[in-house]
């Protein structure tokens, strides 16, 4: 279907005005075949995926439908979505849309809110954006009156059904007269529960509105799979971002408490790190949202159903650090990258016989996905030199260093080092592999961490002198390791307490840190001995 720009869509001047403000000119696909058949006052059946400029298809008709002049105390249409982010979301976009219209008010309602604001601030609203449970909730008090509503949208209804909204949803749809009411559906996928739907409540002449699948997709994506262990993941998961340093990344889990379990490891291990998902206050969500969209957040972690309406043009890379549930899912998840004509990348995480799942995906997708290795240590290292040595020849070639090369001369001649040597040393210091007390942290010459008998890979066992015959517990041996390093408390593995000594599990990365900083501490008023493990 050829581009259609918004100015031949016979819209008013008002909110062609607002559409410009947005900075939109061509309607996107579902917005060049829906806007059109949606003000001729046809219910419609629209399958679109989140991403394709959903809110203005109908949002568009129903601000040119609205009366302003008639009772405009009470509500004209009502507008369902599942979660509280994309009922704010699909307000905001409304009300900028509507910008140069006066008298148009539009309200998001969700649950959270304190009901009786809610109550006030209905009053004289045309327009209503709400989760199907608080909407329930207001028409059971009779403080959402539908003796005026006309038009009646059910966003991401897919979603909604999933989310167990079914019967909130029906019960909002017989509220309101069939005879007198526009109904649009929108639905990534067409389930039978979707179809029950169309065909019990929207009228016999109801329009079947279709995305095709090949302006879903996004071919410069590179799709690419990792079996890996779940005790790995995480190793594996920073390995990633270490070796291609996207500039901004999205990481999908199946489950919120992965969510912030995840959120909370990446943080300790330096990473700008935040998780996303429902049982999140409105308030953190835009602030995770605003942090991420500025850069000042890198890496997203999130559940499928929060990720929704998330729209930022710079994610070079996704990753699913859990199989999606679903293959829709995972279209709309590596979706996120590649916007804007840009490349991006998608990871997927799975586990020996979840092969199957990468082939599903393929023949759906349509696409190749292609097995990949899992970059040691050395490649992450080797990528991380290249990059500086690049940087190193550009100030070469673009910058004036004779101030430098002075006085890089005169501490050779004073010195018994060479230029070789300076290099290199400051080739490690930018790499970082160096500690506050200059001490190289890989450094296995005095002690070895590699036999020290730990149960999860990438740990080191460490042997300390003390045990529950001093009254010792596993806080007091954990509150000990925080408190003297850097080391967040959840990166502290098994914790062993024996009579008179206890085991305790670190990452390898940090375990001369830990040796070196518990020296000369003391737990429950005793001196401690603080050694690797023997393996036997």
């Amino acid at each position: 279907m050829e581009a259609l720009k918004f100015d031949e869509l016979n819209l008013s001047n008002e909110i062609l005005r607002g559409v410009k403000e947005m900075g939109f000119e061509e309607a996107s696909a579902i917005q060049a075949q829906a806007i059109p058949v949606a003000m001729e006052g046809y219910d419609i059946i629209g399958q679109a995926q989140t991403g394709t400029g959903k809110t203005a298809a109908f949002g568009i008709p129903v601000l040119e439908k609205v009366n302003k002049n008639k009772n405009v105390k009470y509500p004209q249409t009502l507008i369902l979505c599942p979660t509280r982010e994309l009922a704010v979301q699909a307000a905001e976009e409304i009300r900028k849309l509507s910008k140069y219209m006066h008298g148009v008010k539009v309200l998001p309602i969700y649950g959270g809110q304190e009901i009786s604001k809610q109550i006030r601030a209905l009053k004289g609203t045309q327009i209503i954006i709400g989760t199907p449970g608080r909407v329930m909730d207001h028409l059971r008090r009779h403080t959402i009156k539908c003796d005026y509503v006309d038009t009646i949208v059910l966003d991401e209804a897919d979603e909604m059904l999933n989310m167990g909204f079914r019967e909130d949803i029906e019960t909002v749809l017989e509220y309101i007269p069939n005879e007198n009411r526009q109904t649009i559906l929108f639905s990534a996928t067409m389930p039978k529960a979707i179809l029950d739907i169309t065909q019990n409540y929207q009228k016999p002449d109801a329009k079947m509105i279709k995305v095709v699948k090949k302006e879903l997709t996004v071919p410069k994506i590179e799709q690419y799979y990792l079996d890996v262990k779940r005790k790995d993941k995480v190793e594996v998961l920073t390995r990633l971002l270490d070796y291609y340093e996207p500039k901004l990344s999205l990481v999908f889990c199946n489950t919120k408490k992965m969510v912030d379990d995840l959120a909370e490891v990446l943080k300790g291990r330096g990473y700008f790190a935040e998780g996303l998902h429902g049982d999140m206050s409105q308030a953190q969500r835009d602030r995770v949202m605003k942090s991420f969209r500025s850069g000042k957040t890198d890496i997203l972690i999130a559940t499928d159903v929060a990720a929704r309406g998330i729209d930022v043009d710079d994610v070079e890379a996704v990753f699913n650090y859990d199989v999606p549930q679903d293959d829709e899912y995972y279209v709309h998840r590596i979706g996120r990258t590649g916007r804007a004509g840009k490349g991006g990348r998608s990871f997927t995480f799975i586990k020996g016989k979840e092969v199957y799942k990468i082939k599903e995906l393929m023949n759906y997708c349509k696409t190749k996905i292609y097995a990949m290795p899992v970059p040691s240590l050395n490649d992450v290292n080797q990528i991380k030199t290249e990059k500086i040595m690049d940087k190193i020849g550009s100030i070469i070639e673009e910058e004036n260093l004779t101030p430098m090369i002075n006085t890089i001369e005169k501490y050779v001649n004073e010195s018994d080092y060479t230029a070789m040597d300076m290099a290199a040393a400051f080739l490690k210091l930018y790499m970082g592999q160096f500690n506050e007390t200059g001490v190289h942290e890989n450094d296995s010459t005095e002690f070895d961490f590699d036999n020290t008998g730990a149960e999860e890979e990438g740990m080191a066992r460490l042997f300390i002198n003390i045990g529950k015959a001093q009254k010792v517990k596993p806080k007091d041996i954990l509150g000990a390791i925080a408190n003297e390093t850097n080391i967040s408390g959840k990166l502290v593995g098994a914790i062993d307490l024996y009579d008179k000594y206890t085991f305790v599990e670190v990452p390898k990365e940090n375990a001369l840190e830990v040796l070196k900083a518990m020296k000369n501490v003391k737990i429950k008023g005793k001196p401690i001995n603080i050694e690797p493990a023997n393996a036997k």
